[in-house]
C-alpha cells in the first residue's frame, strides 16, 4: 500500500488586513505543519561563478574523464532500462465539478512521465486540499482519497526522482501558505540556477523543507511585493533560469506558466462544459475528452478564473524557442501532439530516414519495445521488409526484483524482453531502438537476439548520438558515462557486438524538421546549451534535486560536478553559443 498524506491549507479571504506577527510563509507538504520564516527582503543577485567550455569538445571539458566525481558513492547504478528519464508530468483543471477525478484520469495518461510519486491538490470553499503519495497513480488514489478532494479546480503531478529513495515530502504538488493566502504548484523541468537562488534565500532567512528546486519558486512568490497574485508569479519567474512548465492554483485562479525557451511541453484544452485543462501532453486531454486548443507559448502566463475567463500575459521577452527534441524521440506517447507535431509521425519519419541513409540487406525488422516500435514501422515500410515482433516486453516487471543466487547472464534484460525464436532464427535482423545511452542494455539485447538464432544483427538508432547531459528536466548520465561521448560509431558497434550500427544523422533530423529546426534544443547531441548552468557546480545524474533524500545542503554536493573556473561565463560561453547556434 503506498504511503500518502492529506493536507489542508486555509486561504485568507481578507487580503487587506494588516500584517500580524505570524510568520509570513508556510509550506505544508506533509501532515505536520512546518513554519518557514524569512524576512521580506529583496533577492540580491550574486556574481556569476566561472566555468569553461572548449570549442573542440565542450562536454569533455565540463566533465573531465580522468577526474572522479566528488562523491562516487552517491552515483546510482542504472537499471537495465538504460534510457534517459523524464522527471514529471503536470495537469490542471478549472471549472469542472469532477475536477479531482478528471485530474486522476489525466495523471494515468501521463504515468509514463513519472512512476515514483503522484499527487493532486483541489480547491473547495477557499481551502486547498492535498493528497500525495509514493507509487503509481493507481497506488496513491482510490475512491476514498478522491472523495476528500471536492471542488471545481485541481492540479496534479506525477514524479520521477533522479536518485536515491523517493520520499513523500518531495512528492508534488506542493501547497504553501503565506501572508496573502495559499498556493499550490506542480512543476515539470529543472532550474539551472537553483543553488544560487536557494543560497540567497537562505541568507535572507528562508528555511527549506524539501530538496526540490520547485520550493524555491514558492519562496520567491512569497517575498515578491507585486500585486495581484499572477504578477507575483511573473516576478518570481524573472529570477528563474532553466526549464519550467508549471501550474499553480489559488482560492479562485488556475495559472499555467512556461519558461521563455519552452523546453518542456504544456498544452491547453477545453471540455464541452467549458472546463479549461492544462497538461504536459495531449494524450491526457484525449482521455478526459478535452479538445486540444493550443500550446502554452514559451514565456506565457495563462490565468483562468470565473470573472475574466482565460487571460494571456507575456511572462518575459523570450528568445527563439528551444523545445526538447527528445520529447519526439522518446518521452512522449506516440498518440500525443507535442510542440505542434504528431509524435507518431515524427518517429515514423525517423525510421524512414534510417532506411534511406543506412540501408542493409535484411530479412526482418524488429523493434526494442515500446519506444522503438513506430520508428521500426517506418524503417520496414521504407525498406520493403516485413516488420515483426521479435522481442516481447513483459509489462509486469517492476523496478526491483529478486535475482537468483546462481547468477544468470543478462537476467534483468531477460525479465523484461523475451526473444521470439521463430522470428529471429536464421534471419538477418534489423533492430530499431530510439537511442543508445551507456550501451550496456544494447549489448545485452544484441546477445539475446543472437542466442535466439539470428544470423546477423544490425542496430539502427532513431536519434543522433547522445554526447551531453541534460540540464532541463531530463535525468541523463554524466557525460563520461555516455558511450557516444567516449567512442566512435565503430567502437560502439564493437562494444555492443552487432554486425552494423547506424544513428539518425543530425543533419537529416534538422532537415526533416524544416522551418521548425531552429526551435528545438539539441544540447544532448551537440553540447551547445541554450541556457548554460551559470554556477560552479552543474547538474548530473544522481543530483539531489527532487530526489527525496533528506539531509543538510552539503549532502546535495554528492550529485554535482565541479566545473573549472578559469574563464568568464558572460565573455566566453554566451558568445560561443551565439557563434555556433544551431
Amino acid at each position: 500500500m503506498a504511503a500518502s498524506t492529506t493536507n489542508l491549507s486555509p486561504l485568507s479571504s481578507h487580503l487587506s488586513k494588516p500584517i500580524t506577527n505570524k510568520p509570513p510563509f508556510y509550506l505544508f507538504p506533509q501532515t505536520l505543519l512546518n513554519p518557514l520564516y524569512f524576512p521580506l527582503k529583496p533577492l540580491f543577485r550574486t556574481h556569476k561563478p566561472h566555468c569553461t567550455v572548449s570549442s573542440k569538445n565542450p562536454i569533455a571539458d565540463f566533465f573531465p574523464a580522468n577526474k572522479p566525481d566528488p562523491e562516487p558513492s552517491f552515483i546510482p547504478s542504472f537499471t537495465d532500462d538504460d534510457k534517459p528519464r523524464e522527471e514529471c508530468g503536470v495537469v490542471g483543471i478549472f471549472g469542472d465539478p469532477e475536477a479531482s477525478r478528471l485530474c486522476y484520469l489525466a495523471l494515468h495518461a501521463l504515468q509514463h512521465r513519472g512512476q515514483e510519486g503522484a499527487g493532486i491538490v483541489a480547491v473547495n470553499n477557499n481551502v486547498l486540499q492535498s493528497v500525495t503519495g509514493v507509487g503509481l497513480v493507481s497506488d496513491v488514489f482510490n475512491e476514498t482519497k478522491l472523495s476528500q478532494l471536492p471542488g471545481e479546480m485541481a492540479i496534479g503531478h506525477v514524479r520521477y526522482s533522479t536518485a536515491g529513495s523517493s520520499m513523500l515530502k518531495n512528492v508534488q504538488p506542493f501547497v504553501a501558505g503565506y501572508r496573502f493566502g495559499s498556493v499550490g504548484v506542480a512543476h515539470n523541468g529543472n532550474l539551472v540556477n537553483y543553488r544560487t537562488l536557494r543560497a540567497n534565500l537562505e541568507d535572507n532567512g528562508s528555511i527549506f523543507n524539501t530538496s526540490s528546486d520547485t520550493e524555491v519558486v514558492l519562496h520567491l512568490i512569497a517575498i515578491s511585493k507585486a500585486r495581484p497574485f499572477f504578477l507575483r508569479i511573473v516576478d518570481a519567474c524573472e529570477k528563474l533560469e532553466g526549464a519550467y512548465s508549471m501550474v499553480f492554483v489559488t482560492e479562485d485562479k488556475l495559472v499555467a506558466v512556461r519558461d521563455p525557451y519552452g523546453f518542456r511541453p504544456l498544452v491547453m484544452g477545453r471540455r464541452t462544459n467549458g472546463a479549461v485543462v492544462f497538461a504536459s501532453e495531449t494524450c491526457a486531454l484525449d482521455l478526459i475528452e478535452a479538445t486540444y486548443e493550443r500550446e502554452v507559448n514559451p514565456g506565457e502566463v495563462l490565468v483562468v478564473d470565473k470573472k475574466d475567463g482565460v487571460q494571456s500575459l507575456c511572462l518575459l521577452p523570450h528568445p527563439e524557442p528551444k523545445q526538447c527534441i527528445f520529447e519526439h524521440i522518446y518521452f512522449a506517447l506516440p498518440n500525443s501532439v507535442v510542440f505542434g507535431r504528431s509524435v507518431y509521425e515524427s518517429r515514423h519519419v525517423f525510421g524512414e530516414i534510417l532506411a534511406t541513409e543506412a540501408p542493409v540487406d535484411c530479412d526482418v525488422v524488429i523493434a526494442v519495445p515500446d519506444s522503438g516500435v513506430v520508428a521500426a514501422l517506418g524503417y520496414a515500410a521504407k525498406a520493403g521488409v516485413p516488420f515483426q515482433q521479435g522481442l516481447i516486453r513483459s509489462h509486469y516487471v517492476g523496478r526491483t526484483f529478486i535475482e537468483p543466487s546462481q547468477k544468470i547472464r543478462d537476467f534483468g534484460v531477460k525479465l523484461k524482453l523475451s526473444p521470439v525464436r521463430g522470428v529471429l532464427e536464421g534471419k538477418r535482423v534489423v533492430v530499431v531502438d530510439d537511442s543508445i545511452v551507456r550501451g550496456t542494455t544494447s549489448s545485452k539485447i544484441v546477445r539475446l537476439i543472437k542466442e535466439a538464432g539470428a544470423k546477423e544483427v544490425h542496430m539502427r538508432i532513431a536519434s543522433p548520438p547522445i554526447i551531453g547531459s541534460c540540464y532541463y528536466g531530463v535525468d541523463t548520465p554524466s557525460a563520461e558515462e555516455l558511450i557516444s561521448n567516449r567512442m566512435s560509431v565503430e567502437e560502439i558497434r564493437e562494444f555492443i557486438g552487432c554486425d552494423s550500427l547506424a544513428f539518425l544523422p543530425f543533419n537529416s533530423l534538422q532537415k526533416m524538421l524544416a522551418s521548425d529546426s531552429q526551435k528545438f534544443c539539441y544540447a544532448c547531441f551537440s553540447g551547445k546549451y541554450p541556457v548554460m548552468p551559470k554556477e560552479v557546480k552543474v547538474k548530473k545524474v544522481g543530483d539531489f534535486l527532487d530526489d527525496g533524500l533528506n539531509g543538510p545542503m552539503d549532502s546535495i554536493d554528492g550529485g554535482w560536478v565541479r566545473g573549472p573556473k578559469n574563464i568568464d561565463v558572460e565573455k566566453e560561453i554566451d558568445p560561443l553559443y551565439q557563434q555556433s547556434k544551431i
